[in-house]
């Protein structure tokens, strides 16, 4: 039988635990997420419980195909869901809901995109981003508002990649979305000049 004494203990250690473990992994390495909304669907639904992976961004870039966590560039205090689309000195190119990336070297591809519900013929946009701009769109285009209305996403404002879905139980697992891209490869010469 426990006295006072040794509760008293327990309960001591096991709020330092929590202060010591827990609160770290929380405010550091994961947090959790619940989506809130359609732009994402099919991949995602509203409801889907996420636990975001905010440390590996900080030894890896972020790759083509990701699913991310942000800050909202126009208010901070939003948090966003979508997919990395273009990366840092590339040329997004979007013609009839069809995109296309090109490289700095000129390699060229146009995307093929199994996990859209469905293509947003209306977007025609050009855009080169930056050494630290993304961009960014949602698996339902004509629901989402991305880096189409609002411009690229500034590094500085990712919180981290998706690492676990949790609810709903049936869709549980890790990575969930994640769409690895094969290379690009040169459909045009890359020119050099002197």
């Amino acid at each position: 039988m426990q006295t006072n004494h040794s509760i008293t203990r327990d309960i001591i250690t096991f709020v330092l635990l929590v202060v010591l473990v827990v609160v770290p992994i929380r405010l550091f390495i994961a947090q959790p997420f619940v989506v809130d909304g359609e732009s994402m669907h099919p991949t995602f639904e509203n409801g889907n419980y996420l636990i975001i992976d905010e440390l590996t961004y900080d030894f890896e870039k972020p790759q083509r195909g990701d699913v991310i966590v942000f800050r909202y560039p126009g208010d901070p205090s939003i948090f966003y869901i979508k997919r990395i689309i273009g990366l840092p000195g590339e040329t997004v190119s979007i013609t009839n809901g069809l995109t296309t990336i090109t490289e700095p070297n000129g390699a060229s591809k146009t995307l093929t995109e199994p996990y859209i519900s469905s293509k947003d013929a209306s977007y025609n946009l050009n855009t080169t981003l930056s050494g630290d701009e993304y961009f960014v769109m949602g698996d339902n285009r004509p629901e989402s508002s991305d880096s189409r209305v609002w411009g690229p996403l500034p590094k500085r404002d990712i919180i981290g990649r998706v690492l676990l879905r949790l609810y709903p139980p049936s869709k549980m697992g890790f990575f969930p979305g994640a769409h690895p891209f094969a290379p690009l490869t040169s459909t045009t010469p890359a020119t050099n000049t002197l």
